[in-house]
């Protein structure tokens, strides 16, 4: 099987992308727009849940973006979730079907979902975390049987910025997944939880010892989420989460992305608690 990786290696250059075709733009929130992207020639992009690609336009620039679908659910395509915050990304929000960009990648190590079979997944997304993740929960939803309980813990601070509400109704309506919604601060329509993603975690109760915990979210809440879980008696190598802070390469080389003597986007982005809570510069 042809994937961008293979072509990557046997191209003259580990800079040089593939350029692909958007197939379909759909806007989502106030500043994020899921772009499907489908690669030439029936090229697989071949991913991991929590790994990334690098997506550039010519002439504009270069920028390392998460991959929000599943690998189970690809059909020859995959999405990005695309947060409009700069140059590039605000060209990406104009752009749409059968335009082309460049694609390289799926670079870094993703989730280890493999290792999580058979346990219970406490899923735990704040804001934009949930794109990636998204990707990791449909993984885990298209195996069900595979894995334990599945609880999906969501926050985000207002209702306009919960992402992917029609993918988080259908989880809430699965008898298999309990799904409970936060906000920091409601609006008249919204009938939830109000406060931050930490007020949900005394509404669920787990068994600590076959529970998996991962988060994904804003730097600031991390430090916050990590109590929540060790306070119920997760293991500091069951808990994970993806830091996909300053990368820029995504091969490596620019050192952008170094915490201590780690490259990000080489050994991570998804590292567990274990891995790297003696790194001083991680949290």
């Amino acid at each position: 099987m042809t994937t961008t990786l293979k072509q990557a290696l046997e191209a003259p250059s580990i800079y040089l992308p593939t350029q692909a075709r958007i197939v379909d733009a759909r806007p989502m929130g106030n500043t994020e727009k899921v772009l499907t992207i489908e690669l030439p020639k029936g090229v697989s992009l071949n991913h991991r849940p929590g790994q990334f690609v690098e997506v550039s336009v010519l002439g504009v620039g270069e920028a390392p973006i998460s991959i929000s679908s599943s690998p189970s659910r690809s059909n020859g395509t995959f999405e990005v979730c695309v947060r409009k915050a700069g140059d590039l990304t605000s060209v990406l929000h104009q752009m749409g079907p059968k335009e082309t960009l460049g694609i390289r990648g799926p670079f870094g190590r993703g989730f280890p979902y493999e290792r999580f079979r058979g346990k219970d997944i406490l899923f735990a997304p704040g804001g934009l975390g949930l794109a990636p993740l998204r990707s990791l929960i449909n993984q885990v939803l298209d195996e069900r049987g595979n894995f334990g309980r599945v609880i999906i813990l969501y926050g985000a601070r207002d209702p306009s910025e919960l992402l992917f509400m029609d993918e988080v109704r259908q989880w809430q309506s699965r008898s298999d997944t309990e799904v409970h919604l936060s906000v920091d601060r409601g609006d008249d329509s919204w009938k939830g939880n109000v406060g931050v993603i930490t007020t949900l975690f005394p509404k669920v109760e787990i068994y600590p010892r076959n529970t998996v915990g991962i988060t994904v979210g804003p730097p600031a809440m991390y430090r916050f989420v990590l109590m929540e879980m060790l306070g119920k008696g997760l293991s500091e190598g069951n808990i994970w989460m993806s830091l996909e802070r300053r990368m820029k390469c995504g091969v490596g080389k620019c050192g952008h992305c170094q915490i201590n003597h780690l490259y990000t986007c080489q050994s991570g982005p998804a590292f567990s608690y274990a891995e790297i809570k003696h790194l001083e510069e991680a949290l």
